[in-house]
């Protein structure tokens, strides 16, 4: 499908959808579970372009693992703190080998364009220790990695960059880690610090992670961490310092048996043994992300907008963008089904004024209702969603003018200003950027003529989104 004309929402008052598992929770949960020890049944997994990214490096490094994309469950042998088909560092005879003898040996891991499987992947196997080579899609290829990869020289990691310093495709060569203290900035990404947070654990012993910059205590690093006691690791943190306690037991004596005429026992002394083991079943949420599209229908077409399985327990950041629609007029209801979000009084609402640097993916949604509000609206510190899938704040700016609203950039590119006109329809650039096609397919909605271009690209986090779309419009 190379575009996609929007259609209004059927006339009826109130909908109810069914959207994935999340995406971080998704690929949060598949590190962590290969990490343990034992099965673990990971159950409403979401499964997209990421994940099955995600996926594939997993099975690359030799995880057992059971795909059932019809029940959306997958069930993971973790490899108990080591990687099953762990490639050790060549040695120097090796070493002396042409470049295509040498790369013939060192398994080509593919991350896609997941940013997450980028980073954490990353992470992963500089401290687990060994030879990759990294590769990735255009996009990835274009999205900064810089932080992280100073991050793991500066602990020693041999990391070369094959094509742009800085970005993929790179080798990475690595003893594993033997500092005890680290510090990664979260201006750009806070993906960078979760995937040091969650490796720690591989470590022989603890690891103090200093954590820098604007978004400390993010909603992406509360997730790792409630994730991360969850699957049964152990950390402390004291304001932006986490001590993450190692995942092995340090006291554990092993026992070998030694023939010499008997068979008798010798204690050889402390060897750690990895000692956290897998949850039987871990059930992944709904994605709160993708959730949001369908609750922004409420004040946009003043209809009430229901989504299963999500409930304000939900540890998604993103679940604070239904505060923000509260702010509009909006009312909540958590029904055991999912939360039941009713429109505004009169179908109509104020402008809003609001900070969104925590749950920045809901930008672009943000902006689209802003564009039918009453009043101008103003987004600020959302600059770092410049160096995501596309340039995002620049994204909105040219699209929301394609329809005739008035949209600027202030605080120095850093947030933009919206002033609401009259609308008209126009084919959507969406730059290969899920969350622009997701997003501004809600202006079709109310606005007719209005067409997304490239529409597939949803594929890497909600494949069926215009399938659900479809099942809730006029066709």
């Amino acid at each position: 499908m190379d575009k996609y004309s929007v259609s209004p929402l059927r006339n009826e008052d109130r909908f109810t959808v069914t959207v994935p598992g999340s995406k971080s929770i998704t690929n949060r949960a598949l590190l962590l579970a290969a990490m343990c020890k034992g099965k673990c049944i990971l159950k409403g997994v979401l499964f997209s372009d990421d994940s099955r990214a995600f996926l594939s490096c997993l099975n690359t490094l030799g995880y057992r693992l059971d795909i059932n994309e019809d029940e959306k469950t997958v069930i993971i042998e973790g490899g108990a703190g080591t990687i099953p088909s762990k490639m050790p560092i060549l040695s120097d005879a090796a070493d002396s080998h042409s470049p295509e003898e040498t790369d013939s040996h060192i398994p080509i891991l593919n991350v896609g364009s997941a940013g997450t499987a980028a980073r954490f992947l990353t992470v992963f196997l500089a401290f687990a220790g060994g030879e990759y080579h990294l590769d990735s899609s255009q996009q990835m290829r274009r999205r900064p990695m810089e932080p992280l990869i100073s991050d793991l020289r500066n602990a020693g990691v041999e990391i070369t960059c094959l094509e742009e310093e800085g970005h993929f495709p790179f080798m990475i060569k690595s003893s594993g880690i033997s500092v005890s203290e680290m510090s990664s900035n979260t201006d750009v990404s806070s993906q960078f610090a979760s995937a040091i947070l969650m490796a720690a654990p591989l470590l022989k012993k603890d690891l103090t992670l200093k954590l820098e910059g604007s978004r400390t205590n993010g909603s992406y690093i509360n997730i790792t961490l409630n994730m991360m006691s969850q699957f049964g690791f152990r950390f402390e943190r004291t304001d932006d310092t986490i001590l993450i306690h190692s995942g092995y037991d340090q006291n554990h004596a092993q026992t070998e048996l030694i023939l010499n005429n008997d068979v008798q026992n010798r204690n050889t002394g402390s060897v750690p043994e990895w000692q956290i083991n897998n949850p039987s079943v871990y059930d992944i949420e709904p994605d709160m992300s993708a959730a949001c599209y369908f609750y922004a229908m409420a004040p946009i077409c003043g209809k009430i907008m229901q989504v299963h399985g999500v409930h304000p327990y939900s540890m998604q950041g993103d679940f604070q963008f239904m505060k923000a629609l509260e702010i509009l007029g909006c009312q909540t209801e958590d029904d055991p089904a999912g939360v039941v979000l009713y429109p505004p009084v009169n179908e109509a609402y104020p402008g809003i004024d609001i900070n969104m640097k925590d749950y920045s993916d809901q930008t672009m949604t943000m902006a689209v209702v802003a564009a039918f509000a009453s009043s101008p609206s103003s987004i600020h510190d959302i600059g770092h969603i410049r160096f995501q899938e596309s340039d995002r704040l620049n994204a909105i700016i040219t699209e929301l003018n394609r329809l005739g609203c008035k949209c600027t950039s202030i605080e120095e590119n850093t947030g933009i200003y919206i002033e609401p006109k009259s609308l008209h329809g126009a084919s959507i650039e969406t730059y290969d950027d899920h969350r622009i096609a997701m997003a501004f397919a809600l202006t079709g909605l109310r606005v007719p003529g209005v067409t997304i271009l490239n529409p597939m690209c949803c594929r890497k986090t909600f494949e069926n989104y215009f399938d659900v779309l479809d099942s809730i419009t006029v066709q």
